[in-house]
């Protein structure tokens, strides 16, 4: 069995989105109900025994200075490419780090902490199965081995969240593969996921960790976060 070292969480995006709460606050550091979205990220790691977190940033990245100071342990990390490049980037800023790492996005809300538990058996994403029709990204299983990812979705499969586990080993792999990829100028529009997913599947022999829907939320939009915290409608 593996176990998670460290963190490694993405919040250097610009959030466009969810405008025009994000013009003036990065979208990780917005409130949901008083508590930033982040928070639940980072309390859901330390209850599970993470405390070595890397945040990597770029938008508005000085508002999250105070993050260093309110958790001991995490450290910023700044991606310099953060409005030229795909979040490819940020990871590729992170690249030292990847080892035994769990590696998640600073925008989304954990109402269950157990699905950042440190121990896993292989590198891999969580994911939820669904029968119903989704157009999010979606894996197909067979052994407890991911064979396939539909980027335009589908039913009847594990919808891929952005909580993934890496061993030592594949964390090596890709760190390699993202060093190897940035140097490729057409290569810097991609999800990191795509490289492991997409561009090298061959060299990854990925599993899932099964959750449920209710676990997390993953607030994508001014209106989800209106259904979310109705003190935004005004």
């Amino acid at each position: 069995m593996n176990r998670v070292k460290r963190a490694i969480i993405m919040a250097a995006g610009m959030g466009n989105r969810m405008h025009p709460i994000t013009l003036t606050t990065p979208k990780p550091l917005v409130r949901v109900n008083g508590v930033r979205m982040i928070d639940t990220v980072i309390q859901g790691l330390h209850h599970q025994g993470i405390s070595e977190i890397y945040v990597v940033v770029g938008y508005l990245k000085e508002q999250f200075q105070v993050l260093e100071q309110e958790y001991p342990g995490l450290h910023l990390i700044e991606n310099p490419y953060y409005d030229t490049c795909n979040n490819i980037s940020s990871l590729y800023a992170a690249r030292e780090h990847i080892e035994n790492a769990i590696i998640l996005d600073g925008d989304q809300l954990i109402y269950n902490e157990q699905i950042l538990k440190p121990e896993f058996e292989r590198s891999g994403y969580n994911a939820v199965w669904t029968e119903e029709e989704t157009d999010e990204w979606l894996l197909t299983v067979r052994d407890g081995i991911v064979t396939n990812c539909s980027r335009t979705g589908g039913k009847n499969g594990w919808q891929l969240y952005s909580i993934s586990r890496w061993t030592a080993e594949d964390g090596k792999k890709l760190k390699h593969h993202l060093e190897e990829s940035f140097a490729m100028e057409e290569r810097r529009q991609l999800y990191w996921d795509d490289l492991a997913l997409f561009c090298y599947p061959e060299e990854y022999q990925l599993g899932i960790i099964p959750m449920q829907k209710n676990d997390i939320i993953e607030v994508d939009s001014i209106d989800e976060l209106i259904q979310l915290d109705s003190s935004y409608a005004e």
